[in-house]
């Protein structure tokens, strides 16, 4: 079994409304995750986070690009070997 501490899946914490901002929508899911803690100190949550956010992030914008790579590294303000590096970490082709 997993520890909530180390497995952060924001998504599942709390859905997000049309009308939410993703900053709000952070918080929420953060102040869900501390709540689930059930007194454990969360590890490393900077990195849980970032990772959670990223991928997505990525995707997203590969997405609208369309595939195009530099165009998304322009969108992202990335240089292109940044993210291409990102992309390979995150598995996204």
């Amino acid at each position: 079994m997993t520890s909530p501490v180390t497995n952060l899946n924001v998504s599942e914490l709390h859905p997000v409304t049309p009308t939410q901002t993703l900053r709000e929508s952070v918080a929420d899911s953060l102040r869900s995750y501390f709540g689930q803690l059930d007194g454990h100190t969360p590890d490393d949550l900077y990195r849980m986070v970032v990772e959670e956010v990223e991928k997505p992030l990525l995707e997203s914008v590969m997405n609208y690009c369309g595939g195009n790579q530099t165009k998304a590294a322009k969108c992202l303000g990335l240089n292109r070997g940044t993210l291409r590096k990102k992309l390979k970490h995150f598995d996204i082709r």
